[in-house]
């Protein structure tokens, strides 16, 4: 890698040029990856993609007045002081609130890079341009508001949002609830009635741990091969399997790590009042995110926890 200062201004401006395609086409996969679900910042991002497009081709017009054709390959990578940038704009489905905090961080990036290259420049043509083009990233801030306000009124920012809501209920809540649902109430059956058949703390955990991985494992399979998502905007399957088999396992292993405690009857009580915390945290979650009201969450998932936990009881008593 080469020192910023070591760079010559031939190099300086194949630098800028290559910044400047580079975060053309950053902009661009913003648009693309959030045309379908976001098209108002989608538009945002494409306006933004056209002011460095025509940054790019004053720089290179300089270029090839100054220095002819060839324009040698410097990247941001090639040199140091520059920050990595994750490739946000590959992810998908990609973040509405992510997208614009990287967006902000790329301009804040290349104005100082502007500055910094046009204080060290000794050519007047150059150095002029360098100027321009760090007092127009200054002011990209606010042209970027006013693509905001152009593109994204109140009603179409209120939407944005709604449907923001509605791919994270779909692709992270719902699988999320689907196995914290099953883990808690599920393994409450074998976990009680191993509890109540043996009156020991440890072959408790043990079944408790041992439904707990399965139920996991068998969900997370379960949800990640239910459909792919590409009809019904759930997201990626492996990772709406992982999010369900992992909240599976928890649920489990709630009430199941109290029976570490060798007293056996603390650890049924224990695990008892985690029970009650894990069906209040369902409830919680079914009413902020599934708009389902208190009562009938409640309800709901207590009398399928009561159901579990007698059944549990009353195989592990006989």
């Amino acid at each position: 890698m080469k020192k910023f200062d070591d760079l010559t201004e031939r190099e300086v401006l194949a630098l800028a040029i290559s910044s400047e395609e580079e975060d053309e086409r950053v902009y661009a996969d913003f648009a693309e990856g959030l045309r379908q679900d976001y098209p108002a910042t989608a538009a945002m991002f494409e306006g933004m993609r056209e002011e460095e497009a025509g940054h790019r081709r004053r720089l290179i017009e300089l270029y090839r007045q100054r220095f002819g054709e060839h324009i040698p390959l410097i990247r941001r990578r090639d040199v140091r002081g520059f920050v990595e940038r994750p490739a946000l704009w590959l992810m998908r489905p990609l973040r509405i609130e992510a997208a614009r905090k990287a967006a902000g961080t790329m301009e804040v990036e290349t104005r100082r890079f502007y500055e910094k290259a046009a204080a060290r420049t000794q050519d007047a043509s150059i150095r002029q341009l360098l100027d321009d083009l760090a007092y127009e990233e200054r002011s990209h801030e606010t042209r970027a508001e006013e693509l905001d306000k152009e593109k994204l009124p109140a009603t179409v920012k209120a939407q944005e949002e709604k449907a923001q809501r509605r791919l994270f209920v779909l692709q992270i809540v719902q699988p999320g609830l689907a196995g914290l649902m099953d883990g808690s109430v599920s393994t409450l059956a074998p976990v009680f009635a191993a509890a109540f058949a043996t009156h020991d703390s440890w072959d408790a955990f043990l079944v408790g741990l041992a439904a707990s991985a399965g139920a996991g494992i068998s969900m997370g399979f379960a949800e990640a091969l239910s459909d792919d998502g590409s009809l019904t905007g759930r997201g990626h399957p492996w990772v709406r399997g992982v999010i369900c088999g992992a909240m599976t396992a928890v649920g489990g292993i709630g009430h199941t790590l109290p029976f570490l405690i060798r007293d056996f009857r603390l650890a049924l009580w224990a695990a008892g009042v985690v029970v009650l915390g894990e069906l209040g945290a369902i409830t919680w979650i079914r009413h902020r995110y599934m708009d389902t009201p208190w009562v009938s969450a409640a309800l709901q998932v207590g009398l399928g926890g009561v159901l579990v936990f007698i059944t549990g009881a009353l195989i592990g008593s006989s």
